[in-house]
């Protein structure tokens, strides 16, 4: 049946090397047909943020089942807090280290809301938000782009009650996969491609960077014949696919630059989630040393194997406690391991010289949850760590979490991101920055 321009979906396509890039809606063509338009974030090229000429960095731990709240926030608050049971193995670090209470993302929605623990923004609010649910790690490799051979660093797991790590988001809403396991990661840092490998790969980048130019070529001609306004929104388009352009040129850049020697043998096999805690940390310890990356994160997800502690039910089915006291007794031993290995993290960071200090006082970790408390589905008070970054620490800070007085976790996040370089006054839901968290 034939269409008129009006029933038909309004798209259009610039064509270059047998490649589809479909162009944004514009008015000034009456038919269009169906396509997706490129939505990347833009970036911005500012000098390497530094602490006393070290540059920062920043690690960012998350677990997807949250802790038991009642073992892990301290009873007290202020510098003479006590350690509760799950934090104990941090006592070592207190005066390094900031613990968080009242600060969450006024969400509800049990673990479907989770994967917007670093960005504030659910995956279906994004498109209502400027900045869409772009994460805190990807926000900040935004502004660094070309410093380090990985503008980031995504670790995590493919296995979990929701598809495994979602922790981390690209400005567009895109998942950024993890990296699995201590094999891949350490390839991934320290493995040199062969000559053939890195000819291939320089070919594939070459033939992106070519389709584009011819796409822009054509885009301009079709921008002569535009009204004002869609002039503007193919602006937008360019500075996108420009956006394209230059990590594909960053990209290249490194192809051919050696990678670091590390000072560890390869992991012959990943050996789960649990065992292989330890040397994911080392790895990324080592990655920041070596200044492969300024940016971490890892999530720890339901594949963390509960049977390696002695349980028989699954991690996600002891978080549902139902208040029984041999099911919150597993929880918290498991919530204690993974605090034992962090603690393990900030002192290797700690002992690692830097010309200006340690590599701790460069490097903001925030460890923490997305979940509230998994027995009862709730995402308010969510369990925050924040340690090193050349903040003032000590002490156990509690926010109220209910009324207008309510601050958002968000706020954490752009006093992070101005620690870390960025001119910004807003992230996500934030109403400004940290109220109390003040430089050393």
């Amino acid at each position: 049946m034939f269409r008129s321009a009006t029933q038909t979906h309004r798209r259009a396509f610039l064509r270059a090397a047998g490649i589809s890039i479909a162009l944004p809606i514009l008015e000034s063509l009456p038919i269009q047909l169906p396509g997706a338009a490129i939505a990347l974030g833009k970036e911005r090229t500012i000098p390497t943020p530094s602490v006393d000429g070290s540059p920062m960095r920043m690690v960012c731990v998350g677990n997807s089942l949250g802790f038991h709240p009642d073992a892990f926030f301290p009873e007290s608050t202020g510098s003479n807090y006590r350690f509760s049971p799950i934090l104990e193995p941090l006592a070592g670090m207190k005066k390094e280290m900031t613990i968080f209470s009242g600060l969450d993302h006024g969400l509800k929605g049990g673990h479907f809301v989770v994967h917007s623990f670093l960005s504030g923004v659910t995956s279906t609010d994004a498109k209502a938000m400027p900045d869409g649910n772009i994460s805190l790690d990807q926000r900040a490799a935004e502004t660094i782009a070309g410093q380090t051979r990985f503008p980031s660093l995504t670790v995590g797991s493919e296995d979990g009650i929701h598809g495994g790590s979602r922790m981390c988001w690209t400005r567009s809403g895109v998942r950024i996969p993890p990296i699995t396991g201590p094999k891949e990661l350490f390839q991934t840092l320290f493995v040199q491609e062969s000559h053939a490998q890195q000819a291939e790969k320089l070919k594939r980048l070459e033939l992106g960077s070519s389709i584009l130019d011819s796409v822009l070529g054509d885009a301009h001609d079709l921008e002569r014949r535009l009204g004002k306004k869609d002039q503007q929104k193919l602006e937008e388009y360019f500075n996108s696919v420009r956006d394209v352009e230059k990590k594909i040129q960053l990209r290249n850049q490194w192809v051919k630059v050696p990678k670091p020697s590390p000072a560890m043998k390869a992991p012959e096999r990943d050996l789960g989630l649990v065992n292989d805690l330890p040397l994911l940390y080392d790895l990324i310890a080592i990655a920041l040393q070596t200044d492969s990356t300024r940016i971490a994160t890892m999530e720890i997800a339901g594949s963390f194997n509960s049977r390696e502690f002695g349980y028989d039910e699954g991690y996600h089915g002891l978080s549902h406690h139902g208040h029984r006291p041999e099911k919150i007794e597993a929880v918290v031993k498991m919530g204690r391991y993974q605090v034992e290995q962090f603690a393990a993290f900030l002192q290797k960071l700690k002992s690692i010289e830097t010309d200006q200090g340690n590599l701790l006082d460069s490097t903001m970790v925030m460890f923490g949850s997305g979940m509230g408390n998994a027995n009862s589905h709730t995402n308010t008070n969510l369990p925050v760590i924040l340690a090193g970054g050349g903040f003032r620490h000590g002490e156990h800070k509690a926010y109220e979490n209910t009324g207008i007085r309510r601050m958002p976790l968000c706020n954490l996040y752009v006093s992070m991101l101005q620690r870390f370089g960025i001119e910004t006054d807003r992230f996500g839901t934030s109403t400004g920055t940290l109220t109390g968290l003040e430089l050393s």
